[in-house]
């Protein structure tokens, strides 16, 4: 373990550094006027987004100068999660941005600790519910100090799904097809607004599918709780040889293990991969 500290002492130090950040961003949002900006020409941003993103990144660095920082707002080099020697923390400081800027509750901070690739430690905490999720490896994950697992789901006609779609609209159609496969083969669509959520929701049973495209940042930190909590976390396409599969973001499917196999089928049909 880097710098003598354990892995529970990880967890317990992102957990609180989770929840200090959900606390500003909530009374950002709620005692203050929103500033809203827009990164890409698409992307909208918070004034909280870049607050929070510094309070995050600067605790950790404080804390572990020597590690590297992947996050959304003020280091989104991808490249960081192909250098696998130094520990990486990778940091969503609001993950469901625009609910947050409309006033939505489904709303979360996500932190990952990972070493040589594998992610260790996950918390997501969402400020407005009053909801933390944490999982550290091979010790199970808990949402409000309580263990959770997944739904049990065994037909994906009786499965609840979710999925998310990206700022930019120039290249749907692929999504649309999978999207057409699975409303008709599935019991219905969620579409929650956070990647973090859609997954910490899976792991405890309130969704049984969630599938989707993201960055690290939206998706490793609560991968790792719905892998703890039995759900099963894996991708229906194709993962580059050499890429950590914990932190590779595109075709990502995670589900109640019976339905999984069946479900990447129906993914990699509508993706015309088989």
């Amino acid at each position: 373990m880097s710098d003598s500290v354990s892995l529970q002492e990880i967890t317990d130090f992102t957990e609180a550094l989770a929840r200090e950040a959900g606390e500003l961003i909530r009374h950002e949002r709620e005692e203050n006027t929103l500033r809203t900006d827009y990164k890409h020409q698409t992307e909208l941003v918070t004034h909280a987004d870049v607050m929070a993103d510094e309070f995050i990144t600067g605790t950790i660095r404080e804390r572990f100068p020597h590690h590297r920082i992947l996050s959304e707002e003020t280091m989104p080099d991808l490249s960081q999660a192909e250098e696998l020697e130094t520990p990486l923390w990778i940091v969503d400081p609001i993950d469901g941005t625009v609910n947050y800027a409309y006033g939505h509750p489904q709303v979360a901070v996500s932190i990952a600790y990972a070493e040589k690739g594998k992610v260790r430690v996950g918390v997501v905490h969402a400020p407005f519910p009053g909801e933390t999720f944490r999982a550290t490896e091979s010790e199970g994950a808990t949402l409000n100090n309580q263990p959770i697992r997944h739904s049990g789901a065994t037909n994906p006609r009786q499965s609840l799904f979710a999925t998310g779609f990206p700022y930019t609209k120039d290249n749907l159609e692929p999504l649309v097809r999978r999207l057409d496969a699975m409303i008709h083969q599935c019991r219905d669509l969620r579409r929650i607004g956070s990647a973090a959520l859609d997954i910490c929701w899976v792991a405890c049973g309130r969704l049984d599918i969630y599938y989707e495209n993201v960055s690290p940042w939206d998706f490793a930190a609560a991968r790792l709780i719905a892998k703890e909590a039995g759900a099963t976390v894996g991708h229906f396409g194709e993962v580059p040889e050499g890429y950590p599969a914990d932190l590779y973001g595109r075709d990502i499917l995670i589900s109640a293990p019976a339905v999984w196999a069946p479900v990447r089928s129906i993914l990699r049909t509508a993706s015309g991969y088989d």
